[in-house]
C-alpha cells in the first residue's frame, strides 16, 4: 500500500478517504442531496491550505519560543470573475500586540512555505485510470 489512499463510499453522498490509519469522512450539504454530516471535499481542500499555513506559523513560533496565544489565521476566498471556482485566497495571520515586530515579515515567509500552497502553485500531473477488481 505505502502511499495509497483508498476512497470508499459510505452511503448517500458520503465519500471517505482512508490512509495511514485515518479515515477522513466527507458528505455533501443538504442543498446537494447529502445529509451535511461531514465537510464537503472542497471544504477539506480549503482547510488543508489554512491548516498547512498554520503548522508553519506554529513551528516558526515554537522554534523561537514565541507564544502562540492570541495568534490565529483567518483564511478567506473570493470567486473568480466568472463566478465559478476560487480566484483568490487570502491568509491573514492575526498577531497579538506583543508579537515581536522583527518577526512580522518572517512569520509571513514561514506561512508561505506551506507544502499545500506550493503544490497548488506548481500542480502535480493527474492520471485518472480504471482497473478491474476481483479474481
Amino acid at each position: 500500500m505505502g502511499n495509497d489512499m483508498i476512497v470508499t463510499f459510505g452511503g448517500g453522498k458520503k465519500v471517505n478517504a482512508e490512509f495511514n490509519g485515518f479515515t477522513i469522512r466527507t458528505d455533501q450539504g443538504v442543498y446537494a442531496g447529502g445529509e451535511g454530516s461531514a465537510p464537503e471535499p472542497f471544504s477539506l481542500f480549503l482547510a488543508s491550505i489554512g491548516t498547512c499555513a498554520g503548522i508553519f506559523v506554529l513551528s516558526f513560533c515554537q522554534s523561537r519560543g514565541i507564544s502562540t496565544e492570541g495568534i490565529r489565521i483567518v483564511q478567506s476566498h473570493e470567486a473568480k470573475a466568472s463566478g465559478r471556482g476560487v480566484g483568490k485566497i487570502t491568509i491573514t495571520i492575526e498577531l497579538p500586540p506583543d508579537f515581536p515586530e522583527k518577526y512580522r515579515d518572517a512569520v509571513v515567509s514561514a506561512a508561505n512555505l506551506c507544502a499545500v500552497k506550493r503544490h497548488i502553485m506548481e500542480p502535480p500531473v493527474f492520471d485518472v485510470i480504471t482497473a478491474t477488481t476481483g479474481a
